[in-house]
């Protein structure tokens, strides 16, 4: 067998392996996730796939050799089971890349039978879909029973802080964001590691999270840290926390919650919802857009802005049972505020 012929044997086994790796994975973000974006994503990779051999296709066919295929009776013992779900896409993630790689590489002795700049195109989109699918996967596992998120200030003295720190990591809430714009950073630091040691007295801690900085959620011994659409990207943020932590964006469109899936975001912040007393804003994204986000994707998120008992009904019509929550805790009792909306946020 000649070198084209044997390259277009390869290519036609390596183009079957990465379709059906592809169609694993979408049917997973479509039917186990109900994730449209993830799913239109996986789907579009998948067409630019087939177009990529769109000139070869019967070539490569008539180049197959099933029966004659030595691979066909070697198997390992990984292969015939999996633990979850998620060792299906993990493995077939990795089927996808080394497929695309072998495709890339081969298509060079035939490069009428392939397109290889789209195929070196599509693997760099398959490793940010990989990417995207384990970072909102890290977000659901540390977030799987979060449905109240409290964000608090540093308060006017330590002893505040103390006892503010304490009647809200008793009052019953999964996450506490410690966001203070006003604080020395000195000051700021010693609030967090305060903060930490109290939850380090609690079992079943809230998880705790810094805003703003991803410098200070290291040094403060935080669980996450949580930027805005101006400060640091994901990615600049992962650089510095390591890929332990947790990171949260905040999004204010459909656009910005798209790029946060796709730069490896493990939840979002969505609002905001209504007119807040803690924070201003010259326009809401509004109840419709809590709903937009809810119907097309499954990244963790909280809605925000706001939010209390008497427009949360609004907010869980709209499909969201996670909520952020702030002004709300400061004007009433907070045990009796997190008792009220548990009910309403399973």
């Amino acid at each position: 067998m000649t070198d084209k012929n044997q390259a277009l044997r390869i290519l036609d086994a390596n183009r079957n392996r990465g379709c059906e790796a592809l169609r694993t994975i979408e049917e997973y973000f479509r039917f186990a996730w109900d994730d449209s974006y993830l799913t239109e994503l996986t789907k579009c990779i998948r067409h630019d796939f087939n177009t990529a051999f769109a000139a070869s296709g019967h070539t490569l066919l008539a180049m197959r050799d099933t029966d004659g295929d030595v691979g066909t009776n070697i198997s390992t013992t990984t292969e015939s089971s999996r633990a979850s779900n998620r060792d299906v896409v993990e493995a077939a993630f990795s089927r996808l890349q080394q497929s695309l790689r072998v495709i890339e590489e081969y298509g060079k002795v035939v490069s009428e039978a392939v397109e290889c700049e789209l195929i070196e195109q599509l693997r760099y989109r398959c490793y940010q879909l990989h990417h995207s699918f384990a970072s909102i996967t890290a977000g659901r596992e540390r977030l799987t029973d979060a449905r109240i998120y409290a964000i608090i200030s540093g308060q006017e003295s330590d002893e505040d802080f103390d006892k503010y720190c304490t009647e809200i990591i008793h009052s019953g809430v999964d996450v506490i964001q410690l966001r203070d714009k006003d604080l020395p950073d000195r000051d700021l630091i010693a609030r967090g590691k305060h903060l930490r040691q109290i939850l380090n007295t609690v079992d079943l801690p809230p998880l705790f999270i810094m805003n703003d900085r991803p410098d200070l959620a290291v040094l403060t011994g935080a669980d996450g840290v949580h930027v805005g659409q101006d400060e640091l990207t994901v990615a600049e943020t992962r650089s510095i926390v390591g890929p332990d932590l947790i990171i949260g964006v905040s999004t204010h469109n459909i656009t910005q919650v798209a790029d946060a899936v796709r730069e490896g975001a493990n939840y979002i912040g969505c609002g905001p919802t209504f007119p807040s007393g803690t924070k201003s804003f010259d326009s809401f994204a509004g109840v419709s857009f809590l709903r937009e986000v809810s119907e097309r994707f499954q990244i963790p998120a909280f809605a925000i802005g706001g939010i209390d008992l008497n427009n949360i009904a609004e907010v869980v019509e709209a499909g969201f049972n996670r909520v952020a929550i702030s002004g709300v805790l400061s004007t009433s009792v907070p045990q009796d505020v997190v008792s009220a909306l548990q009910p309403l946020l399973t």
